[in-house]
């Protein structure tokens, strides 16, 4: 039976951690997915859309007219036409010289001559060129999530597939920590990453570093095993495999997390409880997945505290938090129980060096929720 892990006198604190994990790290070349498959990856770039509709439409059913031609119509001095005007659906090209479309109460057909009875202004029932989509458009910038309304100027411009990033992530559970696992992978792919899981043969060194695969993946994480119990031996195995960088963070929860490389893949090695591995998880394996998808800075929501939130000093704390009255209001710190975690709404972190906020404070939260 191999030592027990060990962790070091002293935590490696957060910041140091997470450069170690960055350090040289680029992101992946971009790959072009279907509509389906790019929905929530990072977009690549594309080329500008051209306008749509290309040329004026019909907005809805009706006669087009030139509006010039209408001047002075009404029911009591109607507009007689040597021709009958040309019908046109909703969403097809009026024709070259015409600009607006009346509907078919406003032309009579009981006379000998069709009557216009009414007068238009140019662009009415009409859908300009360029209306829905302006020439020079982007589906998604480059660095920003594909949404579901992204996907929809992809379709209405007849796109069907996109370029995007997508790490390959894989997710290695310990044994006994399949809950935590799939909690992992989920959210990682809820964050368009391409996510394969599997299960280690056994709890030991060997079974965990065997499921390493080097050069697999992008980015490896390994939930479970990272304690100095005597049943936990990621660290270990981490280390058989590659480099450790560091075991033992400054972080509540996770203190207990690693992170090092197996060759040129970064790893994190997240505890086997829910809240230690989403605490690890925000704070090492988020950064490094943006990084790799080439994701712009993500955004936070700047708002006053409803209460003071008070931190240990040396210590980086999670910190949850509820949109209350245009205020966050903390649910949780350092210590999340799951049901802070299910309501929660966003969450920050208080540095090691602070000693946390005062009420009414303003703060910076990146948002859990779309």
């Amino acid at each position: 039976m191999t030592s027990p892990q060990r962790l070091p006198t002293s935590l490696t604190p957060l910041d140091v951690a997470l450069d170690a994990l960055l350090n040289g790290l680029e992101p992946v070349a971009p790959v072009e997915v279907t509509l389906k498959e790019a929905l929530r990856c990072i977009a690549a770039g594309m080329p500008p859309l051209p306008a749509h509709p290309p040329r004026d439409t019909a907005a809805a059913d009706g006669y087009a007219f030139c509006a010039r031609d209408l001047v002075g119509a009404s029911s009591y001095s109607p507009l007689l036409l040597s021709a009958p005007p040309v019908w046109v659906e909703a969403g097809e090209a009026i024709p070259e010289e015409c600009d607006c479309v009346l509907d078919s109460d406003s032309v009579d057909f009981s006379g000998p001559m069709p009557q216009v009875l009414a007068e238009a202004i140019p662009g009415q029932g009409v859908r300009r060129a360029g209306g829905d989509i302006a020439a020079g458009s982007l589906v998604a910038e480059a660095g920003r999530r594909v949404l579901p309304r992204d996907l929809l100027m992809a379709r209405a411009s007849g796109i069907g597939r996109m370029k995007v990033r997508r790490p390959r992530l894989g997710v290695v559970d310990v044994p006994g920590g399949a809950v935590t696992a799939d909690l992992i992978a989920e959210s990682a792919r809820a964050e368009g990453a391409d996510v394969v899981s599997s299960t280690a043969a056994g709890r030991d060194a060997g079974p965990i570093a065997a499921a390493l695969a080097d050069g697999a993946y992008d980015l490896l994480l390994i939930v479970g095993g990272s304690g100095v119990g005597r049943t936990d031996a990621a660290v270990t195995a981490l280390a058989a495999r590659g480099e450790v960088f560091a075991h033992g963070i400054a972080l509540l929860p996770g203190r207990t997390s690693a992170v090092g490389r197996v060759g040129k893949t970064p790893v994190v090695v997240l505890p086997g409880a829910p809240d230690q591995a989403f605490a690890a998880w925000w704070t090492l394996a988020l950064p490094v997945l943006d990084r790799l998808s080439g994701r712009a800075l993500r955004k936070s929501v700047n708002l006053p505290l409803a209460r003071k939130i008070a931190s240990q000093v040396g210590m980086a704390e999670i910190v949850l938090l509820e949109r209350k009255q245009d205020m966050w209001t903390p649910l949780a710190v350092g210590e999340l129980s799951l049901e802070a975690i299910a309501r929660a709404e966003a969450w920050l972190v208080v540095s090691g060096g602070s000693e946390g906020f005062a009420a009414s404070a303003p703060v910076d939260a990146y948002m859990l929720r779309d």
